[in-house]
C-alpha cells in the first residue's frame, strides 16, 4: 500500500504516540551500534572507510535526535531497540541508506577505486613499453661533469629532448644546441622558441619537465636533477618523464641517492639500469672558521639566505662598507637573475660579491670561490602541506655548497662556511652525513582520470572529486600522491565561475605562488571573463596592471613589479592552453621584456630601495619584506626573521616550538644564544630587540619570556612554547 505526503505524517504522529523513548536511550544504543566491530566491517564492505564511517554516523546521529522526519520504519526500529526487542544492528540498513545521501560515489565505490588505482603507472604509457629503453643514470654532485657527459651524447644523436626543472635550465640547453649548430627548440608553460625560422619543429627540444611529450619518439631522452622525483609538489612530473618518455636512450642526471629508486622502478617496466659515477672536478674545502663579519668579505664571495628579509638586510650592510653586490633571489623574473648573475660574473665590474637564496642551486653558472651561509634553517613543506622551519638537508647543502669552485672558472678550488660561528659545527655535521635515499616518487591525478570521477559525481566540487581521489587512491611503496593543496585552493577560490571541467581543471594547474594575492585575484578575472566567452585582450591586461610602470621608488613597488611580471607569465602560459581568449601573447611577452628591464633597474638600486622604504615607513613594507607562510602548529621554532643575530626586521616574531631531535634543539639553542647576545643584550639605538620594541611589534613582557624560556623540558625533549605575537 502506498501513503500521499499527509497520510505519512498521520501514521507518524500515532506511532510517536504510542511508541515514545527517550533520547538518552536512544544515543547511548547509537553509540553501542558505532562501536560494534560487525557494524564497521559491513560499512567498510560497502566503501565507507573509517573516516566516511564515523564522518556518515555523526550526520545519522544528528538525522535521528534532531530531525522531526524520521521515517515511521525507522520509528519502530528506534522503539523495538529501546524496549528490548530488537537489536542495533538492525539500524545498519537505515544508516546506509542514510550514508549514501550525504556521500553519493557509495553507489558506484567499486568503479571509482579502479579509477584511482594508482599502483601500476608503467601501465599508463603504452608507446614507452611498446619498446625497450637504455636506461643510463650518470650520478655525481655538483659540479662534476655529469650533465655535461649526457647532454654532448643529446647533442650527437638525431633527435633529442632534455626536460629540466627550471626555465633557465631549459633556455642554457636550447642557446648550447643552436649555438652547437644542432637545430633546438625551447618549449616551456609560457614560451615557445622555434630554431627554424617557418615554425617546423626541430629534432630537438630543450624543455621544462612538465611539458615534455610522451608520445613523441626521439633517440636520445636527459632527464636532470632526478632526485627531484620526491619534490612534494613537483615529483610528478619526474614519475611521469622516467616512465613515459619514448627514447631510445634515457639519460638520467641526479645525486646517487636516487639510483637505488630508480632502478626499482625500471624493473617494474623490464628496463635496466647502467650506473655511471662522477666525482666533484675542482676540490670543495669547509673551512674551519666562520665569516663573523662582513668585514671579512672577499671578491667571489656568496652569501646564502633563505628568506628576502636577509637578502634586502645583508645587501645593505654590504653597500655601507663601501663595496656592491649582485642580489638573486627566486621570485625574480630570469632576465634580471641572468642580469644579477652576469654582473658577477664579469671580472671588470666592481661587483664581486652576491647576495643570494638557494635559487643558485641550479639554473645559473656563477665563478663563486666561497659559499657562506647565512644560517642552515630554511622553510620546508612537510608531508600534510604545512610550512616549517628545519635545519636543511645533507642534499640542500651539498647543492648550494657544490657552487663554490665551479670548474673551467677562475676559482679552481671551493670554499663553504658559515656566518656566524655557533652554525659551523653543525654545518659540517649535516655535510658529512650520507644523502637519505630517495624512497619514493610523485604521482598526480590526469585531467582524463577526473573527468571520468565527475562523470560518477556530477555534482561534486572540483575540489571534492580532488579530495574524493586521493582518499580512494591505491598506490603502492614506490610511489606517494604528491601534495595538491595549490590547486585545491584555485579551485575552490573559481568554483563560483561557470566553466567546464576541463577548463576548471586548466585553470587550477596555473603555476602561480598562492601567496600573492594580485597574481590571484587576476587568475580570478581572467577566468570570469573566460566564462563570459569575452577574449583577454592586450588592453584589458594594460588597464588591470596599471601599464606602463614606472621604476620602483621602494621595496613594496618592487615587489608588486615582480608580481606583475608573474601576471604576464601567467597570460602568457594560459594563451597557449586557450589561444583564441588570450589572443595577444606577442604583445604580452614584449612589454613583460620592458617591466624585466625595469626590474632589473630597480634590483640594482636594491638597497637605495631598502632605505626609502624604511625611512619613509612605507604602509604594507612589513608584509612585503615577510616570507608570510602559514607554519604548522606542531614545529614553528625558530621563526627566524631576517638576519636575526644582528639584521633588522619589521616582521612580529612568533615562535612554538615541538621538535624532537638534537638537531632541533641545537637550531633552537643557536637562534637563543645568538639572539640575546647579539640583540638582547644591547639596548642602545639600532638593536633588533628596541625596533621591534618601538615599532610595538614587541613588548617588554614578551622580550623577558623569550630570556626566561628553558631550552627543553624535563625529561630532555628540545619542547617549549613561547608566544611574541603582540597581544590582542
Amino acid at each position: 500500500m502506498i501513503f500521499g505526503p499527509g497520510e505519512y505524517g498521520l501514521i507518524l504522529s500515532k506511532l510517536k504516540k504510542y511508541y515514545s523513548f527517550s533520547s538518552g536511550e536512544v544515543l547511548k544504543n547509537l553509540n553501542k551500534f558505532y562501536k560494534r566491530k560487525e557494524i564497521q566491517r559491513l560499512g567498510s564492505e560497502n566503501g565507507l572507510d573509517a573516516r566516511l564511517f564515523h564522518q556518515a554516523f555523526i550526520s545519522f546521529r544528528k538525522y535521528i535526535m534532531e530531525s522531526s522526519s524520521v521515517s515511521a520504519d525507522l520509528h519502530i526500529i528506534l522503539n523495538d531497540i529501546c524496549c528490548g526487542a530488537g537489536h542495533v544492528d538492525d539500524l545498519f540498513p537505515f544508516f546506509l541508506r542514510h550514508a549514501k545521501q550525504i556521500f553519493p560515489m557509495l553507489d558506484c565505490m567499486d568503479d571509482l577505486r579502479k579509477i584511482s588505482d594508482l599502483r601500476l603507472p608503467p601501465n599508463w604509457y603504452p608507446d614507452a613499453r611498446a619498446i625497450q629503453r637504455k636506461i643510463i643514470f650518470h650520478a655525481g654532485p655538483t659540479n662534476s661533469g655529469k650533465t655535461y657527459h649526457a647532454i654532448q651524447r643529446f647533442l650527437s644523436a638525431k633527435s633529442g629532448i632534455y626536460c629540466g626543472p627550471l626555465k633557465l635550465l631549459a633556455h642554457e640547453i636550447f642557446q648550447k644546441s643552436n649555438d652547437a649548430n644542432v637545430p633546438c627548440d625551447l618549449v616551456t608553460g609560457e614560451e615557445r622558441v622555434y630554431a627554424n625560422e617557418d615554425a617546423r619543429q626541430a629534432p630537438h627540444i630543450a624543455c621544462t619537465i612538465e611539458m615534455c611529450s610522451t608520445n613523441t619518439p626521439y633517440e636520445v631522452a636527459v632527464i636532470d636533477e632526478i632526485q627531484m622525483i620526491r619534490d612534494p609538489s613537483r615529483g610528478w612530473a619526474w614519475t611521469r618523464a622516467l616512465l613515459g618518455l619514448c627514447a631510445d636512450e634515457i639519460h638520467i642526471c641526479g645525486e646517487a641517492a636516487a639510483i637505488d629508486l630508480v632502478t626499482e622502478l625500471m624493473y617494474t617496466t623490464g628496463e635496466e639500469v647502467e650506473v655511471r659515477n662522477y666525482k666533484r672536478l675542482t676540490p670543495l674545502t669547509v673551512l674551519d672558521y666562520a665569516l663573523e663579519s662582513l668585514d671579512n668579505l672577499r671578491p667571489g664571495d656568496c652569501i646564502v639566505c633563505f628568506s628576502k628579509n636577509d637578502i634586502y638586510s645583508i645587501s645593505r650592510q654590504i653597500e655601507a662598507r663601501g663595496l656592491e653586490c649582485a642580489v638573486i633571489y627566486g621570485s625574480l623574473p630570469p632576465g634580471t637573475k641572468l642580469e644579477q648573475a652576469k654582473k658577477f660574473n664579469d671580472p671588470d665590474d666592481p661587483c664581486k660579491i652576491l647576495v643570494a637564496t638557494d635559487a643558485i642551486g641550479m639554473g645559473l653558472n656563477l665563478c663563486i670561490k666561497r659559499i657562506i651561509f647565512n644560517s642552515i634553517v630554511k622553510p620546508t613543506v612537510n608531508e600534510k602541506g604545512e610550512k616549517e622551519i628545519d635545519s636543511i638537508t645533507t642534499s640542500q647543502a651539498l647543492q648550494i655548497a657544490g657552487r663554490a669552485g665551479r670548474y673551467g672558472s677562475s676559482f679552481k678550488q671551493g670554499e663553504v662556511t658559515t656566518m656566524h660561528r655557533d652554525d659551523l659545527l653543525q654545518l659540517k655535521e649535516i655535510l658529512s652525513e650520507p644523502v637519505r635515499p630517495v624512497k619514493a616518487a610523485g604521482l598526480h591525478p590526469t585531467p582524463e582520470q577526473i573527468e571520468m570521477f565527475a562523470y560518477h559525481l556530477p555534482d561534486a566540487t572540483l575540489s571534492n572529486l580532488i579530495d574524493i581521489f586521493v582518499s580512494l587512491s591505491q598506490v603502492d611503496g614506490l610511489y606517494f600522491v604528491c601534495n595538491i593543496d595549490d590547486f585545491k585552493f584555485l579551485a575552490d577560490m573559481i568554483q563560483h565561475i561557470p566553466l567546464n571541467l576541463r577548463s576548471r581543471y586548466v585553470f587550477c594547474t596555473a603555476p602561480l605562488n598562492r601567496k600573492e594575492p594580485f597574481v590571484c585575484t587576476t587568475l580570478l578575472k581572467f577566468a570570469r571573463q573566460f566564462s563570459r566567452n569575452e577574449p583577454l585582450t592586450f588592453d584589458w591586461l594594460c588597464r588591470h596592471t596599471k601599464w606602463p610602470l614606472p621604476a620602483p621608488k621602494n621595496i613594496k613597488e618592487l615587489v608588486h613589479l615582480e608580481a606583475v611580471h608573474d601576471v604576464f607569465d601567467l597570460y602568457l602560459w594560459l594563451s597557449y592552453r586557450f589561444m583564441d581568449m588570450f589572443p595577444d601573447a606577442v604583445l604580452v611577452r614584449d612589454i613583460q621584456k620592458k617591466l624585466d628591464n625595469i626590474i632589473q633597474v630597480g634590483v640594482c638600486n636594491i638597497t637605495k630601495l631598502i632605505r626609502a622604504s624604511q625611512s619613509a615607513a612605507v604602509p604594507g613594507t612589513a608584509e612585503v619584506l615577510s616570507e608570510d607562510f602559514p607554519l604548522s602548529r606542531t614545529k614553528r621554532d625558530t621563526r627566524v626573521v631576517s638576519d636575526h643575530r644582528g639584521a633588522k626586521s619589521t616582521e612580529a616574531l612568533s615562535i612554538a616550538v615541538d621538535i624532537p631531535g638534537e638537531r632541533r634543539a641545537k637550531n633552537l639553542k643557536a637562534y637563543r644564544s645568538a639572539t640575546r647576545q647579539e640583540d638582547l643584550k644591547s639596548h642602545g639605538r639600532g638593536s633588533l630587540a628596541n625596533r621591534l620594541l618601538r615599532e610595538g611589534l614587541l613588548t617588554q613582557e614578551m622580550l623577558r619570556q623569550l630570556e626566561r624560556t628553558p631550552l627543553s623540558h624535563p625529561g630532555g625533549n628540545a619542547s617549549a612554547e613561547v608566544s611574541l605575537a603582540p597581544a590582542s
